[in-house]
């Protein structure tokens, strides 16, 4: 065995593409602008005004605001591997080792920025953790749209909005004859075919739930700023056992840009 040959950028590339096919906070959220060392930066632009036309034409300035955030949050992964050499050049392996890595660090990241429910505007919010409201076939679709209208209402964009369920809530739509009785739930989380009030429906098992009640989030993309980068992925030969080590640093951060583009009920489902 030997680990002289190995390429790191050929295992973080199959672990990012392993980690984008299932991301959902890939699909929901911002990207940055630029990405300098563990820092990232989102600009926010401001809006000009629209005024009455009198022959004059008067300017705004329009500024941007840069909203830095350093990528604070660290995971890594580490695994073994009977031949780097052997594993690496076969190719197509590579992807049976990186696979399961990327589900690890998807759900690790998918709870973090699931977890930005809390900066929704308070009349952004349906239910709560004291009084959360109850679900079942007859209201569950209705709530999704009553959350959808709270970001009508802020004149939220149309375009790119995403309604975040558990598989409990997506059991529950699949009774009710507006949605679709047999959905087909996609590797990234989306229900193929189904938006609710506009809103693309997307199943995620991280979406933070305790004691039976559940978090459904609805955001535009504009809300939520997120970025990520492997900082270093290496292989070493591993001391007592014929085997060798591949180890690696994930970080990323995540920041909530537009508080009015979120919206949240909270939950509890009724005894079917």
């Amino acid at each position: 065995m030997s680990v002289q040959s190995f390429i790191p950028t050929i295992w973080e590339g199959k672990l990012l593409a392993n980690y984008s096919k299932e991301s959902i906070t890939e699909l929901i959220t911002t990207k940055p602008m630029k990405i300098e060392g563990n820092k990232i930066t989102f600009n926010r632009v401001g809006a000009g005004n629209v005024k009455d036309y009198d022959g004059t034409v008067s300017w705004d300035e329009v500024n941007t605001t840069p909203i830095e955030l350093n990528m604070d949050q660290k995971k890594y992964f580490a695994f073994s591997v009977d031949d780097v050499d052997k594993v690496q050049a076969a190719g197509d392996l590579v992807d049976s080792y990186t696979a399961e890595e990327a589900t690890k660090v998807k759900e690790e990241i998918d709870t973090f920025t699931l977890g930005f429910y809390t900066e929704a505007h308070a009349d952004n919010v349906i239910g709560s953790d004291v009084e959360p409201v109850t679900l079942d076939v007859g209201s569950v679709y209705n709530y999704i749209v009553d959350l959808g209208t709270k970001l009508n209402k802020k004149k939220v964009p149309k375009a790119n909005r995403f309604v975040i369920i558990e598989s409990e809530v997506l059991g529950l739509l699949s009774k009710d004859s507006r949605f679709t009785a047999n959905p087909t739930v996609l590797e990234n989380g989306v229900v193929e075919g189904q938006k609710i009030n506009g809103m693309q429906v997307v199943v995620s098992e991280e979406l933070h739930s305790v004691g039976g009640v559940y978090k459904i989030m609805a955001l535009h993309k504009s809300a939520v700023g997120f970025g990520k980068q492997i900082d270093k992925t290496e292989a070493m030969r591993l001391q007592n056992t014929f085997a060798d080590g591949v180890r690696g640093l994930v970080v990323y951060g995540a920041e909530v840009l537009r508080p009015e583009g979120l919206a949240v009920l909270t939950a509890g489902i009724a005894n079917q």
